[in-house]
């Protein structure tokens, strides 16, 4: 594992954005984890998130890309952290972009904020976790209606590695859908090994019973390209 997916998993339990417990999802499922994303709240922490996103991006994607796409409201400041990020760690101008919620008739008129779109350019979207696609669903057909825009992929930072709406994880399903790649700074799976041999204060970070109520979480609602990871 790249040293810096590490550092990211330090990182977000750090930020008390990862954490571990009895959680009920917006699905409805119980869940032993749960990412809250809001919870990075400082310009350290988003100086630092831009930065692990701009790592990630850069090994998915390269640097042949013109615009990040964050959509409101959490990619926002996703996409303006890692826009800075790509001109500090590799002296490269990107453009971002997000859109509003309603369109804005007067002033800085239109659906976008920050950074327009045109033909020819190429956009990498960005978001904090995607467990059903539907943040995609709304914001493809506006870059779409932009022009003729090159999609190059989405990144997120965790793949939660279970299903969407179908017996795939909603990146396979988005990936499948819009024919784009879809990745994560990290998975599930890296935290699962990562933090399962890592210890704080002499004792585990992830116990015996977490490690197994994750296996059991995944036995459930697990993605069938996972299967057997856990």
């Amino acid at each position: 594992m790249e040293a810096y997916k590490q550092e990211f998993i330090e990182f977000m339990v750090e930020s008390n954005v990862l954490k571990f417990g009895d959680f009920t999802l917006k699905s409805g499922r119980k869940s032993p984890f749960f990412m809250n994303a809001g919870a990075y709240v400082t310009g350290s922490q988003l100086r630092q998130l831009g930065q692990f996103y701009a790592k990630a991006i850069h090994d998915q994607y390269g640097l042949d890309f013109d615009v990040l796409f964050g959509p409101a409201y959490k990619g926002i400041p996703l996409s303006v952290a890692t826009t800075m990020a790509f001109a500090e760690l590799y002296g490269k101008e990107i453009r971002y972009s997000s859109n509003r919620k309603e369109a804005k008739d007067h002033g800085d008129a239109g659906i976008l904020l920050g950074s327009g779109m045109k033909d020819g350019d190429r956009v990498v979207i960005i978001e904090d976790v995607t467990t059903s696609g539907k943040s995609i669903e709304e914001t493809f057909p506006i870059i779409q209606a932009q022009g003729n825009i090159e999609i190059k992929g989405l990144m997120v930072s965790l793949n939660r590695m279970e299903r969407g709406k179908g017996t795939r994880s909603a990146l396979s399903e988005i990936t499948e859908k819009y024919g784009f790649p879809a990745n994560a700074i990290v998975s599930m799976a890296d935290v699962y090994e990562y933090l399962g041999s890592t210890e704080r204060d002499g004792a585990p970070v992830l116990t015996e019973e977490l490690k197994a109520a994750i296996r059991g979480y995944y036995e459930q609602y697990g993605a069938e390209e996972y299967r057997g990871m856990f």
